[in-house]
């Protein structure tokens, strides 16, 4: 299998990382697409709202599917649903093989709880659970925002046995809660005898965002006299990567800890930081460079599909998450210099992220509303 592999996923695999496709459409399954990249060694895929608005609002790929017996009466927002479960479906059914070779290592298909429910703990549950049922297959993940409302439902969803990808996570302090919540659920199944083995998670880290806010922030500065192009080009394209080994610092605590031990000992596995948002939004950045800083062991990055053409096209890969540990925390404290609040502005990422989502689900909505008027 690895033989067909390209060289720098297999590089960045034998590291210790994944590589994830963060791209879903009818178009990428039915041309074959998935496979292809499959094939070249790409292990897990995930998708979300603003992604299914532009596969399912924004081409015909779906239209007869709206007319089908039995989803023509369905709710706008339950015929949403059916469509999007249908494509994850598909694409977990062509990632399954990579699962079972790796003993439910890898795998793995992502679909989003809806973006309305980031504040609704029950809703959040219940609608993990019926997604879970619905799909009926080993390597699918739950995608729930880490909201402070939704943490409890993280943790009672993977009580219950189900797989779930965190999202919208920022910050380090977020992160370690993900973290206890994870661990907590497992602690909890092996209290009552329930097994752990077959339990997986991923933690996603958004990274491009936190570099994109702080350009922005230090612009404001620079404006305003309070810092110069020196300070800019000193934290230009730096503090996502700086802040991403701080999480990873705080990962290799955690599950490296006598606290988790003994589920490890049991067959638990670690809860993997996944780097998410790692396309490079400023121009002047090299197209893998948050492929490059991240490298590193027990993680998994998800990358758009541009990044995973450069990545394909080339990369140098080494080991990087461990390096400079030191230097990534002064670079973050040295933004409260600047009267920069590292902690608001990731507090507002996550505010903004969960908004974004719930934009495109709203467009999708109404989109799919006047489509089935249409046709």
């Amino acid at each position: 299998m690895s033989a067909s592999k390209n060289p720098y996923i297999l590089a960045l695999n034998e590291l210790g990382q994944s590589v994830w496709y963060d791209n879903l459409s009818r178009d990428v399954l039915r041309s074959g697409e998935l496979q292809a990249l499959i094939n070249q060694g790409v292990s897990g895929l995930t998708s979300n709202p603003t992604i299914f608005k532009q596969a399912i609002a924004d081409t015909s790929n779906y239209d007869d599917d709206m007319k089908a017996p039995g989803w023509a009466e369905l709710s706008t927002e339950a015929l949403c649903e059916e469509l999007m479960v249908k494509d994850v479906a598909a694409a977990a059914d062509l990632l399954r093989p990579i699962y079972d070779q790796t003993g439910a290592g890898d795998g793995y298909a992502s679909i989003e709880v809806s973006p309305y429910l980031s504040a609704d703990a029950k809703g959040t549950v219940d609608a993990a659970a019926r997604l879970w049922k619905k799909l009926n297959r080993p390597n699918i993940m739950i995608k729930i925002p880490a909201t402070p409302e939704c943490i409890p439902a993280i943790q009672a969803v993977l009580e219950q046995g189900i797989n779930v990808n965190v999202t919208l996570i920022f910050s380090t302090q977020v992160y370690d809660q993900v973290a206890n919540a994870y661990i907590s659920a497992l602690e909890a199944r092996a209290a009552r005898g329930e097994p752990i083995k077959g339990v997986a998670s991923v933690a996603s880290f958004f990274v491009s965002r936190v570099d994109s806010s702080v350009e922005k922030a230090i612009d404001g500065c620079i404006k305003s006299g309070k810092a110069s192009e020196g300070d800019r080009e000193a934290f230009l394209g730096r503090v996502g990567v700086a802040n991403s080994k701080l999480a990873y610092a705080s990962f290799e605590k955690l599950f490296g800890g006598e606290r988790f031990r003994p589920l490890r000992d049991k067959g638990g596995r670690v809860q993997r930081p996944l780097w998410a948002s790692t396309g490079t939004k400023n121009p002047a950045f090299k197209p893998v460079m948050y492929v490059e800083e991240l490298a590193g062991r027990d993680t998994v990055n998800t990358m758009p599909p541009a990044t995973v053409k450069a990545l394909i096209g080339g990369a140098t890969v080494e080991p990087r998450l461990h390096a400079g540990l030191g230097e990534a925390k002064a670079l973050v404290a040295r933004l409260a210099a600047f009267g920069i609040s590292f902690d608001s502005l990731l507090r507002d990422l996550q505010t903004a992220g969960v908004k974004s989502f719930s934009d495109s689900y709203a467009e999708l909505l109404a989109s799919i509303e006047a489509k089935r008027k249409a046709i």
